[in-house]
């Protein structure tokens, strides 16, 4: 899934995912592309829905952020790995936030690196976003089977231990 307003990039991008084997879907706005996760959270959409997104954090409608926040709220989308990218340099703290905002895994800056390198990082950060949606997904697993708590623990403590969960990865 590419989201850009920039027609060379988006151009770029798509030719990319060909080379690579990827079908890929864009949008030319963010307001676009949160109107297409909304469709798929309604099941209006069918077929395979893509495991990454590169956001472009500058757009027209709704920015890259905004579309990130609605991916990690999606029930189906939720476990995509979200590339942001930008022209702009953001501080250090700017760029805390703004991944922070959109759920985003990773931050890349304009101009892109070279193919290879760019597929490196690409297959990267979708692989540990699988690895975590296992974890995840193994986590709710057991914790599904796990017998009641012995009669040494309080309900208070119970409930706390049920609702432990592991560590975000970044």
């Amino acid at each position: 899934m590419v989201v850009e307003d920039e027609p060379d990039i988006y151009d770029v991008l798509l030719a990319m995912f060909e080379l690579w084997g990827i079908e890929g879907i864009a949008f030319v706005d963010g307001a676009e592309a949160i109107a297409w996760i909304e469709a798929v959270d309604e099941e209006r959409v069918h077929g395979d829905l893509p495991e990454l997104a590169i956001l472009d954090i500058r757009l027209p409608e709704a920015s890259g952020p905004e579309v990130g926040n609605r991916l990690r709220k999606s029930a189906k989308l939720n476990n995509t790995a979200i590339v942001l990218i930008t022209a702009y340099r953001l501080s250090a703290e700017d760029e805390r936030a703004v991944i922070e905002q959109a759920g985003a895994d990773y931050l890349m800056y304009k101009p892109l690196p070279a193919m290879p390198e760019l597929r490196a990082i690409l297959d990267d950060v979708v692989s540990k976003r699988r690895k975590l949606k296992e974890n995840t997904e193994t986590s709710k697993s057991e914790s599904a089977n796990k017998t009641k708590p012995t009669s040494s623990l309080s309900s208070s403590e119970s409930i706390k231990e049920s609702e432990k969960k592991p560590p975000a990865k970044p």
